[in-house]
């Protein structure tokens, strides 16, 4: 069974990629090409598509006038695009937090790292919104709870969800 994604893991792999990221930019930061401003947009993109996507499959599960009943393979689909991108949303913030780590201090000292700063924080509010984007549809692919009247006993006693 698949359980909800913990945000507990996703800032723990946020955290362990700036970590790598900043090591990773103290040797080679020199030898990257430019960062331009629009590098970090696909981010965005794609969690702009994610969160119209939950507002639909999340009226389409709760039967909403007009919505059409959703196929449960869609919903599938959609909960495992939602955990993946949560886990890539992680790494994107870290990547970016990684280089905004190495290049905040040297403002005054390199060239490239005004702008660099700039594509920094684009990326890491476009990967911080990815990954919210990724739990909000993870969360719309759950099923409301049914009414008490449909709930039935299992052979133990208990009520089935």
């Amino acid at each position: 069974m698949i359980g909800p994604t913990r945000i507990r893991d996703l800032v723990a792999y946020a955290a362990a990629v700036t970590l790598v990221t900043w090591l990773a930019m103290r040797q080679w930061y020199g030898d990257l090409p430019r960062l331009r401003w629009f590098v970090p947009l696909s981010l965005l993109l794609l969690a702009i598509a994610e969160v119209l996507a939950a507002n639909q499959l999340r009226d389409r599960i709760r039967h909403r006038p007009g919505a059409l009943p959703v196929q449960p393979l869609v919903a599938a689909r959609l909960l495992a695009l939602a955990k993946a991108s949560a886990v890539v949303g992680a790494f994107a913030t870290g990547i970016w937090a990684g280089l905004l780590v190495y290049v905040v201090p040297r403002l005054g000292q390199l060239a490239a790292a005004p702008d660099d700063t700039v594509t920094g924080v684009i990326g890491v509010a476009a990967a911080v919104g990815l990954t919210a984007a990724a739990l909000w549809l993870e969360y719309s692919c759950r099923t409301p709870a049914p009414p008490d009247g449909d709930r039935r006993s299992r052979p133990d006693g208990s009520i089935e969800p």
